[in-house]
């Protein structure tokens, strides 16, 4: 699969306020879900010492989901392309290697 067939499937799962004009909404889960990920990280440092067990892997992973999920439609409300999206942001990255500046800080090196 492909960013794009996910998108478009994904698309079909999308049952919120206004879809197709409603950019708050994704936005908002995708800030949820994403401090879901952080905080079963963080239990993990604190209970576990540090030590990922293939269930919590797994479960991050669900929650990874969820954030590709919430991702997916932000892009779709902004008619944005993950695919561009992806490949842009390699585009940008690979650069910053090349010229040295991936440690940097800023959004425009």
């Amino acid at each position: 699969m492909n960013f794009t067939e996910y998108q478009n499937e994904s698309r079909k799962t999308a049952l919120y306020p206004n879809v197709g004009n409603n950019f708050v909404y994704p936005t908002l889960g995708l800030s949820g879900e994403a401090g879901e990920v952080a905080d079963k990280l963080k239990k993990t440092i604190r209970d576990d010492g540090g030590v990922l067990t293939e269930e919590k892997k797994r479960e991050v992973g669900k929650e990874l989901g969820d954030v590709l999920w919430y991702v997916s439609q932000v892009a779709s409300e902004l008619e944005l392309s993950l695919d561009e999206i992806a490949q842009k942001n390699l585009e940008k990255l690979l650069s910053r290697m090349d010229r040295g500046v991936i440690k940097g800080s800023g959004d425009n090196r």
